[in-house]
């Protein structure tokens, strides 16, 4: 291997230490190496720290061990200031340590592969980016256990007799909640009080729904229902809460989501998701095929003796992946678009799960190009675009006609 830089440190990490191996020495020379080895507590990282200043290192690699990399990685972020260059690297980049495998020779490998220029880093958004998504992702954690919550009640309901969900389609709107009220204080509910509760529509049917809640709730069932009710209400405000400190969070990107808002199918919510998971600036990624392959939007390549094994996607990053397939089954359902005609084009071909996925690919490449070029999203183009094919496919033909002596004059 060529040597590239004269000191180059790499970080072993783990959840309880982190080994740490400084190369130093001239190009093309050997090299000597000092290994230490700290604790992930906070003097010891600080220590560290200190110590890759000292020997003045400017380069530094480490392995994306889960969680582990973040805390002595955002402490060189902030003591560096951009003065040293930090590489997050994917594992299975460098998986071949030679020899006996520890944690002083892991250590020394990555410092040696970063010396010699053969590691690629891991996309590491900027630090408001980090924060902003944090806060994102924790937001579609409380949805979803707001969700299991929901099918906790119903199901309890269920298990209690109570079929109110066969005959009012949200039992968490405004007649469904205050039925569920009305039982959880007095056990069981008569024809007034429901027909109070219900609104104009859901009055037609209201026999039936008091033969579906037509029952008496325990004691113990009375209190278990409010145990639930409760928990749900406080994940309710929680959620409030948490989106109040999204709505600030999201003023310094304001721009690019009003951007990404101008495509049909993407509301405020799911830009700041999208934003949170790939940023606004897009130099990280070299091609639009760099993004789709680290989002796991990119057919995988799996071949040994010419045969090709599996083309399945990528694992890539779940999030954005599952964002993007979210808005692909949205503009699928209109009408009247590029998109969702692209969409059932490839469905005929190839059916409607792999068109999906192809559909989310398509969107992640515009959004890369108008974070790019800091363009709002524009229809016409793609009709320009078509136009502009046909013309070639045409002149094409009349070339290959003309080869065979034809004389042909395209008609428009």
């Amino acid at each position: 291997m060529k040597d590239l830089l004269e000191i180059s440190c790499g970080l072993d990490i783990h959840k309880e230490k982190i080994v740490a191996c400084i190369l130093t020495g001239p190009l093309g020379k050997p090299t000597h190496s000092e290994i230490r080895e700290f604790t992930t507590l906070i003097p010891d990282m600080l220590a560290l720290r200190d110590w890759i200043i000292s020997e003045n290192c400017h380069h530094v690699a480490m392995e994306s061990t889960g969680i582990y990399w973040i805390p002595i990685y955002e402490i060189l972020e902030d003591n560096f200031s951009g003065d040293i260059t930090l590489l997050v690297v994917n594992a299975r980049h460098m998986k071949n340590v030679p020899g006996k495998k520890t944690d002083m020779r892991d250590s020394e490998w990555i410092s040696t592969l970063l010396r010699a220029g053969l590691l690629n880093a891991s996309f590491i958004p900027e630090k408001r980016i980090r924060e902003f998504r944090d806060l994102n992702r924790y937001r579609k954690s409380i949805i979803r256990d707001i969700t299991s919550q929901k099918n906790r009640v119903e199901k309890f309901l269920q298990s209690s007799g109570f079929r109110l969900s066969s005959f009012i389609s949200d039992i968490f709107g405004a007649s469904g909640r205050n039925i569920i009220l009305h039982l959880m204080e007095h056990g069981r509910i008569d024809k007034i009080s429901l027909d109070s509760y219900l609104k104009t529509k859901t009055r037609k049917r209201i026999d039936e729904i008091l033969m579906s809640v037509n029952g008496t709730l325990s004691e113990h069932q009375k209190s278990f229902l409010k145990i639930l009710m409760c928990h749900y209400d406080s994940m309710k405000e929680h959620l409030i809460e948490i989106e109040t400190h999204l709505q600030e969070d999201m003023l310094p990107f304001a721009l690019q989501i009003e951007q990404l808002n101008t495509i049909y199918g993407i509301s405020t919510t799911a830009s700041c998701a999208i934003i949170a998971e790939i940023g606004t600036d897009m130099k990280p990624f070299k091609t639009a095929e760099h993004i789709c392959s680290w989002a796991g939007l990119c057919p995988g390549n799996n071949e040994s003796a010419g045969k090709r094994k599996s083309t399945s996607i990528t694992k890539g990053n779940p999030y954005i992946k599952s964002m993007l397939c979210e808005i692909a089954w949205v503009i699928a359902g209109k009408r009247n678009t590029y998109l969702s005609a692209w969409y059932w084009r490839i469905k005929q071909k190839k059916g409607a799960r792999k068109a999906i996925v192809a559909l989310a690919r398509k969107l992640l490449v515009i959004i890369y190009t108008m974070l790019k070029q800091g363009t709002n999203f524009d229809e016409n183009c793609f009709e320009v675009r078509r136009k502009n094919c046909e013309q070639k496919q045409l002149s094409r033909y009349i070339r290959e006609l003309e080869k065979h002596g034809y004389t042909v004059e395209a008609q428009v």
